[in-house]
């Protein structure tokens, strides 16, 4: 029965993002647009080696966190807001259910964002690293967990005027101290000690070792992503209120 009613909820989810055309557009094509001009125009200090190598797992991981945290932040912030979780209160389905029909959603359109990126980034002269691709997978879906669980307990728990500035601003916060569009490295000492215990920080790290250096998850990464793909959830779950 609970199996019966999450994945009607997520077929509801998957019809509710596709009637969401303009947002499903943006969500792939700025990230797109962003890869393409940055590793053809070179402003951002992204080592040696072809912009693309660096730029690609980064804008991957934008990707994620943007889908994961954003735009599921600010979605479910307005159908709370509009009334319609109030609905779904009064039904059998629960807080469980919604929420990880939810983060299934994301999924989805994560995997097209991938496929997207994947393909503009190998027209731009990106050669990836196949060996460690479950382990990019690995981060991918602690990652989407926990910028989910975030976003959700953002959505759950704050007025939807001002759920949808404090996500934006945490988006942007968190995209400024990741490493997704510059290495780590070239932070200040202090600014790279707390970017490693964000998700944002740990996802780009992961993803440009895996994908472009062929090289392991360092173990920080892995605990950062795992605490919060636990966390991050459950608190959503404990306090997320329908209207």
């Amino acid at each position: 029965m609970r199996a019966r009613r999450f994945l009607a909820q997520l077929g509801v989810e998957l019809t509710l993002t596709a009637r969401r055309g303009e947002s499903l557009v943006l969500t792939i094509l700025i990230p797109v647009v962003l890869l393409a001009f940055l590793a053809e125009v070179h402003l951002l200090p992204t080592g040696p080696g072809k912009p693309v190598s660096f730029l690609a797992p980064g804008i991957l991981a934008l990707a994620v966190m943007s889908t994961a945290f954003t735009n599921l932040a600010i979605a479910t912030g307005f159908e709370r807001g509009y009334g319609f979780l109030k609905r779904l209160g009064a039904t059998p389905l629960g807080r469980p259910a919604l929420l990880a029909a939810k983060l299934a959603a994301v999924l989805a359109i994560e995997v097209v964002q991938v496929l997207v990126l994947v393909a503009v980034a190998l027209g731009l002269g990106w050669s990836p690293v196949g060996g460690e691709a479950p382990a990019a997978l690995g981060v991918v879906l602690l990652a989407t967990a926990g910028f989910g669980g975030l976003g959700l307990l953002f959505a759950g728990t704050l007025r939807p005027e001002v759920n949808l500035a404090a996500a934006n601003g945490v988006w942007l916060v968190l995209l400024l101290v990741s490493g997704m569009l510059a290495p780590l490295r070239r932070f200040p000492g202090w600014l790279a000690g707390i970017a490693r215990v964000l998700p944002s920080a740990a996802l780009a790290d992961g993803l440009h070792r895996t994908l472009s250096l062929g090289s392991s998850v360092p173990t920080w990464a892995w605990v950062v992503l795992a605490v919060w793909a636990l966390a991050a959830p459950l608190a959503a779950a404990a306090t997320f209120r329908w209207e």
